[in-house]
């Protein structure tokens, strides 16, 4: 039996029990007045039964192992439990890694070294790569010789509408006028604007003739017929071209045209310039550039409509052999076209080089570098036509930038179809076919489908121009 302590009048057994006995005074103790005396009798003591309570176990119970009889293996698990919770967590002195006392591989070091000096070197590498950019920009020096914002209407001074009717060499399908109704100036900005011929002109037997008003220096220039029998036909079209040929003009330089390029199908827009005199004979061995050209056609146009533009730099030393394809490149506008708003369409053009830019000279379309074997050796060009007559270098007298080394003046124009191969046949429902001897009234025949599309964005808008000639 495990001993059992009296506390106030009960006895406490084990922790498994508790005995409660009847109580009775202690020995001399008088009961209270009224109380029948109690006889000081063990004898008469009778002990009630023990009544079992669930109390539960102490966990923290520390009594010596052994010292209850009623011990069980559940008290030592628990006070074996109890003595590991509160046993120290300190570290004892010497148990502590000294880490710093390892003697360490002197090798190691070179993990960290050798990253480092890779790392080193290629910041020196990149610095001297943007030092050595910086140091071969070109900065010429330039003067402003055209500032054109048409404040002060059409100068004549500066700009001449070109008026003939043959097409230009491309076949082109447009007479362009000198007259407000195709090329006018209204709020500060320079419109050109295709419209629809005189359908007289067009239904009837008749001779368009330009007379003292006509640019061209060749008859055709200057005149068309209509022949309602073989079916030929005067331009269907009536457009606009404005060339500074009589007005200022560069060699090297730069040139801006800040522009909105029209849209509408078969409607072909450019910004390029031509040399004032062909030094070194007929198209294409005198040079062209390119600024900027576009179709109106929408973006399904396979070849890019007024969402693309190209520049190029045509040379050779015959139309045959015009190696435009040399040089030649394109810009696509991103998620949009060059018809919804004004860009600015620029050249940059030194002895050394020509590129080419829409808004910011970062933005480059082209970038033709002259090296110094010239362009004959670049051009690789036959020995001969296909006549047998011998192809010799047109630009032998020339530096080695020729023939982009003389004067160029610069153009403006909208012009309408063509028959040079600038639209393809069979695509996009080309209503003509290039070869044919109707091109120009197939057409026309057509009009139906394509006047729709021109709409009020059938014109050449331009904000500003501006030439810089070089003077290094």
């Amino acid at each position: 039996m495990a001993e059992e302590r009296p506390i106030g009048g009960y006895n406490l057994g084990s922790s498994e029990s508790l005995s409660i006995y009847s109580l009775a005074p202690t020995p001399g103790h008088r009961a209270s007045p009224g109380l029948p005396e109690i006889v000081d009798d063990a004898d008469s003591i009778t002990p009630t039964p023990p009544l079992r309570l669930n109390v539960p176990p102490n966990p923290f119970n520390t009594s010596p192992l052994g010292s209850s009889s009623n011990s069980s293996a559940v008290q030592l698990h628990q006070q074996r439990q109890s003595q590991k919770y509160f046993r120290s967590r300190r570290v004892k002195k010497g148990e502590a890694p000294h880490s710093w006392k390892i003697k360490k591989d002197p090798r190691e070091k070179w993990v960290t070294i050798i990253p480092l000096i890779g790392l080193a070197l290629g910041f020196a590498l990149a610095g001297f790569l943007v030092y050595d950019g910086l140091q071969t920009v070109v900065h010429h020096n330039y003067k402003l010789v055209l500032d054109e914002d048409w404040s002060e209407g059409f100068n004549t001074d500066v700009w001449l509408k070109e008026a003939q009717v043959g097409g230009y060499g491309n076949g082109l399908f447009d007479q362009t006028t000198d007259t407000d109704e195709n090329v006018y100036v209204q709020d500060g900005r320079l419109y050109i604007k295709p419209t629809l011929q005189n359908e007289t002109l067009i239904t009837t037997n008749n001779n368009l003739t330009l007379g003292a008003s006509c640019t061209g220096t060749t008859f055709y220039a200057c005149n068309a017929v209509t022949n309602t029998t073989n079916g030929t036909i005067v331009p269907p079209v009536k457009s606009g071209r404005i060339t500074t040929r009589n007005g200022p003009t560069i060699k090297y330089g730069r040139i801006e045209v800040t522009a909105t390029l029209p849209s509408g199908d078969w409607l072909w827009p450019a910004i390029w310039l031509l040399p004032l005199n062909s030094t070194y004979g007929p198209w294409p061995a005198s040079g062209e550039i390119d600024i900027a050209e576009s179709r109106g056609n929408n973006y399904t146009y396979p070849a890019g409509g007024n969402n693309i533009i190209s520049s190029a730099l045509h040379w050779g030393p015959n139309t045959q052999d015009d190696a435009f394809w040399r040089t030649n490149n394109k810009l696509s506008a991103l998620h949009t076209t060059f018809a919804a708003k004004e860009h600015t369409f620029g050249v940059e053009w030194s002895q050394k080089y020509i590129f080419t830019y829409v808004d910011t000279r970062l933005l480059q379309v082209l970038y033709n570098p002259f090296t110094p074997e010239g362009l004959w050796a670049r051009g690789q060009f036959p020995l001969s036509l296909s006549n047998g007559t011998t192809i010799t270098d047109p630009w032998v007298d020339g530096g080695f930038n020729a023939p982009f080394d003389q004067q160029f003046y610069l153009i403006l124009n909208v012009a309408v179809g063509g028959t040079n191969g600038w639209w393809q046949d069979g695509v996009a429902g080309k209503p003509w076919v290039d070869n044919s001897l109707t091109a120009e009234k197939d057409f026309w025949d057509a009009r139906d489908q394509w006047l729709p599309t021109w709409g009020d964005g059938a014109q050449m808008v331009v904000s500003k121009v501006q030439m810089w000639q070089q003077l290094d």
